[in-house]
């Protein structure tokens, strides 16, 4: 059994010399499939939800090579990797659409710390239940992904202390987000958010892990993971939709692998208590990823993050393999071997490399990347 699986990626516009330029208006007029976010120098764009992890790949290529095409029409403009404003730019906001009233929330209440790129990942669970079930063990697993994916290490040409930047600064709404029990107990709080006005609207849950669907939070269908930076190699992204995959697998196989049955918290405060060491692991992940060192919510032992995923990697192995994806999900062990993005750009930073040399190669090497890819696999597909 496949489950289907999408995703939101937000990417940077800008120069090939890494310069992030606000191009969103005229992107999203010029060509379709794309949205505009608050601010103009990033744009976004939502892949079907698919099974196949083939047509995933493609899905996530053809929109990146219709937007390059486009941005060629406008100048020497090209995408830019990585989840913040890596060369400068943060101390002011570029209103993509000056007269939405959410915008101007968004600006006045949280500044440039929204400004960021990144991937959400979407997982499709049609039972309310089950899917309350994968949304608490993700929860309180997202600061893995984040680990696997951190690529912000850089604002305003510096470094800034953090692996995941985007993560360390973004203002989680509101401020604390329970375990939901039951579909019952979100649907009871988010109507409390949105009574109290901590959340403008039902969209205005930013959390590592949300469930969503199509008339939030009554009609669900899908736990949307929104930890991740910006992954900007294709492989490497659903490498890690992959491992998701195959843990929620693992979960719908085994229900008690949820958090609220199995960890030896004491139940009387465990609930508080797993999102308690979730906020400082998520913390310790947007500082170090895969070198941090987190407490496990199973037992409470201090174990680092690339341990504890390769802990998860071998447990799901043989899920993936019954499955027929085992092959998307092996570049983990690239990512775990190399280190991600943010790990190899920081490397570079030690040796000398300019914030700009950094991001200038790396924007280059995506593109490459992307040309590769395309060529390979999904142009014969599409002749």
């Amino acid at each position: 059994m496949l489950l289907s699986k999408g995703f939101e990626v937000e990417m940077y516009t800008g120069t090939p010399q890494g310069d992030i330029v606000g191009l969103s208006d005229q992107i999203v007029a010029g060509i379709d499939g794309f949205v505009r976010e608050p601010d103009s120098r990033n744009v976004e764009y939502t892949t079907p939800p698919l099974t196949k992890y083939e047509d995933l790949l493609c899905s996530l290529l053809r929109p990146r090579l219709r937007l390059r095409e486009y941005l060629q029409k406008l100048g020497n403009y090209t995408l830019i990797p990585g989840s913040t404003l890596a060369l400068g730019g943060s101390d002011r906001f570029f209103r993509s659409d000056p007269s939405n009233p959410y915008h101007d929330y968004i600006e006045q209440t949280y500044g440039t710390k929204v400004v960021t790129a990144s991937v959400h990942i979407n997982i499709g669970i049609a039972d309310p239940e089950t899917l309350m079930r994968a949304c608490r063990l993700v929860r309180v697993e997202a600061p893995l992904y984040l680990a696997l994916s951190a690529a912000s290490p850089f604002i305003d040409s510096k470094a800034t202390g953090y692996h995941s930047t985007r993560w360390g600064l973004f203002p989680q709404t509101p401020t604390y987000v329970p375990l939901f029990e039951s579909h019952a107990h979100h649907i009871r709080w988010v109507e409390e958010q949105l009574a109290a006005g901590t959340m403008q609207n039902v969209r205005h849950l930013w959390v590592s892990v949300r469930p969503n669907g199509d008339r939030r939070p009554y009609n669900l269908n899908r736990l949307e993971l929104r930890i991740c930076d910006l992954v900007s190699d294709p492989i490497s992204l659903l490498a890690i939709a992959a491992l998701l995959e195959a843990r929620l697998l693992q979960l719908i196989a085994d229900p008690s692998l949820d958090p609220l049955e199995t960890s030896t918290i004491p139940a009387t405060n465990r609930p508080e208590e797993l999102i308690a060491i979730t906020v400082a692991n998520e913390a310790a992940a947007a500082q170090s990823s895969l070198d941090a060192r987190l407490t496990h919510w199973q037992d409470g032992r201090s174990i680092l993050a690339r341990d504890w995923i390769a802990e998860i990697y071998k447990d799901v192995w043989a899920i993936a393999k019954q499955s027929g994806f085992n092959c998307f999900l092996s570049p983990v062990q690239k990512i775990l071997r190399e280190g991600n993005e943010a790990q190899q750009w920081l490397q570079l930073f030690t040796y000398g490399f300019s914030v700009q040399q950094i991001m200038t190669q790396a924007s280059l090497a995506m593109r490459e990347r992307e040309s590769k890819l395309e060529a390979e696999i999904c142009s014969p597909v599409a002749a």
